[in-house]
């Protein structure tokens, strides 16, 4: 993020130094360049803005460019922060910015439009800035009591009123007004009417002050996503898949048509949340819809937490091989979340004979619904024979003649919203190319290595003294013991030194005060055990603790991993080398993007210590005294 009053932003702005600037302010952020036409943008939109602010005597505004909103890694184009002319009161102004000549609605929906630029619908400017203001104010502890002193604009620079006509379908509000080039006079006094011509550094102060709230955590507010009315603001491409789902749930209603749907993100991208907006409306519609998981923990949490006292919600959360013997285009939609967790088929020791049909699991999904919606993310894939993959799924939907879109979230909403937190894990594990790289710390996301397991776990758990939720992973390097008498306490499988904590139940039903492992993540009494990754996928927690065991070690320049060091089951011997390595390192990406505030690593090999000390630096989990 660049903070410049808008006279001096368009000084920089004639000698290029204001993209210079936030060229390097990008990278420092995010921790990789921005795109040629993201640097594009900026040369061809902000001089655009800057001039018409200097036209309307808003020099002395104060221009907060790149802004990232609280808890994402999604950028406003630019926040205006000045004083209201009327009440004399802090007052912003979310400018989104295009270059866009022209655009038409998608489908005759104007929610959604065309642009030439873009092979795939993208969210009418009106909605996606009224997005960023109403999650602005969700987020941002200075407007929680002032929510009127935000308010939002897209300006379409290029664009004349005939080329954008159809976008004004969209109703306008004080948070989503659209401005073309033809319309500048308007959008000069639209700026007049919320900013006085003094300057903004005060209300910019405020604002970048604001103290982010917290974040709204998923399976705290499934009851009310399901029963009562949307807990999320969806933005960007996560409202554009939720609309093309939702039209084309409308499309099947009218005709006789089915179409799949992929969407696809990283951790924390959305993808969940966008399931349970999804089978809320769906659910409140009245409409046949059903939500399918391959991960039991994530199910039965579900039905706890969002079917409390109706059972008829707890009957939504079903598992893919609960569709082998399904009515076909029995549902009008089937919302398939951790779709990455797909099996080959649905088969199992308990399946009767007859229902053995050798089907793939994914064709059986696909068939039961009119709208089979698939979100995944390829990487999560830590089991051998998890097989959801997009071609998969895109090639089950060509066998079958059917149209099957995906949609991409670019964003990220875990780890504190931190793309460079993201883009270091995925580096560290070898998962994109480049190499492990040092830890630039952000004001984002908290990366700290421990010494001990017992450093982090009182480090932890002071954390949750604080009121912070945290929990303890590991990889799967210790037998996990799944029998014990009644009346014992869960014996300590995960020794390490003197230090020995049990592994989450194995089960059902809770043992000696320990949670079963459902509710392993969302139960307080869960912090005792250690989690695996089986248990932690799905889910997130404030602060987590991850114990890299002897599978995957740094020796010299490089990951090695050891599959003689794993104790997952699930690894046979025919299971090959490659796949081990693949999975291994899925396994502790998913355990280090569990936390939403913070993250502690301990590895119990000592030369992997010392390799993390060095890309973390000096960070270490030690417990403030006092």
């Amino acid at each position: 993020m660049l903070r410049e009053s808008v006279s001096t932003a368009l000084e920089q702005a004639h000698s290029s130094q204001l993209f210079l600037r936030l060229h390097d302010h990008f990278v420092n952020d995010h921790g990789y360049r921005p795109s040629a036409s993201e640097a594009r943008s900026w040369e061809k939109s902000l001089p655009a803005l800057l001039n018409v602010l200097v036209e309307a005597g808003l020099d002395h505004v104060h221009a907060l460019f790149e802004y990232q909103l609280p808890l994402t890694s999604k950028r406003t184009d630019v926040i205006l922060a000045g004083v209201h002319p009327d009440t004399g009161e802090p007052s912003y102004v979310i400018v989104e910015l295009k270059q866009w000549s022209q655009a038409e609605p998608d489908d005759d929906d104007a929610l959604l439009c065309r642009v030439d630029a873009y092979s795939r619908p993208v969210l009418n400017p009106i909605e996606q800035v009224r997005g960023y203001c109403d999650y602005l104010v969700s987020f941002n502890g200075a407007l929680a009591e002032h929510p009127q002193r935000v308010t939002g604009a897209a300006y379409l620079h290029n664009a004349t009123e005939f080329g954008i006509n159809g976008l004004y379908a969209v109703e306008q509000s004080e948070r989503g007004r659209l401005f073309s080039e033809e319309r500048r006079g308007l959008f000069i006094e639209f700026l007049k009417s919320r900013l006085a011509p003094v300057s903004g550094a005060i209300a910019a102060d405020e604002l970048l002050a604001g103290k982010a709230r917290p974040s709204k955590q998923l399976i705290a507010v499934a009851a009310n996503e399901i029963r009562d009315r949307e807990q999320f603001v969806l933005l960007d491409e996560q409202r554009v898949a939720y609309e093309l789902v939702m039209r084309a749930v409308h499309r099947a209603s009218q005709a006789d048509h089915k179409e799949v749907l992929v969407i696809t993100g990283g951790p924390g991208s959305g993808k969940s949340v966008i399931a349970l907006s999804l089978l809320g409306e769906l659910y409140r519609q009245g409409r046949s819809a059903l939500h399918a998981t391959g991960s039991q923990s994530f199910t039965k949490t579900m039905r706890k937490v969002a079917g409390a006292r109706k059972r008829e919600v707890q009957d939504l959360f079903k598992y893919f091989n609960s569709f082998i013997t399904a009515e076909r285009n029995g549902l009008d939609v089937l919302i398939c979340d951790e779709a990455h967790r797909i099996r080959l088929t649905s088969a199992n020791r308990y399946t009767r004979a007859e229902n053995r049909t050798g089907k793939p699991q994914v064709e059986e999904l696909v068939d039961a619904a009119r709208v089979p919606v698939f979100l995944l993310d390829e990487h999560q894939v830590v089991r051998p024979g998890e097989m959801g993959r997009v071609e998969e799924i895109e090639a089950t939907a060509a066998r079958k003649g059917l149209d099957c879109r995906v949609v991409s979230l670019e964003g990220q909403f875990r780890s504190g919203g931190s793309d460079t937190y993201l883009q270091w894990v995925v580096r560290l594990l070898g998962l994109q190319p480049g190499g492990a790289v040092t830890w630039t710390p952000d004001d984002r996301m908290q990366l700290l290595v421990a010494d001990s397991p017992q450093e982090m776990e009182d480090f932890l758990q002071a954390r949750r003294a604080q009121d912070y939720s945290a929990r303890m992973s590991a990889g799967y390097c210790w037998k996990w013991t799944t029998k014990y008498p009644p009346g014992q306490a869960l014996p300590t499988d995960v020794a390490i030194g003197d230090w020995a904590r049990p592994w989450n139940v194995f089960g059902d039903r809770g043992v000696a005060g320990a949670p079963p492992a459902a509710l392993w993540a969302t139960d307080p009494a869960g912090f005792d055990q250690v989690g695996c990754v089986y248990t932690a996928q799905g889910f997130e927690y404030d602060w987590s603790g991850v114990i890299i065991g002897p599978d995957l070690v740094w020796r010299g320049d490089r990951w090695v991993t050891d599959r003689t060091a794993s104790k997952d089951p699930a690894f046979k011997k025919s299971t090959p080398d490659e796949d081990v390595d693949q999975l291994i390192r899925n396994t502790y990406k998913v355990l280090l993007t569990r936390g939403m505030v913070g993250t502690v690593i301990y590895s119990t090999d000592a030369e992997t210590r010392e390799k993390l000390r060095e890309l973390v630096g000096a960070s270490k989990a030690v417990v403030p005294s006092g």
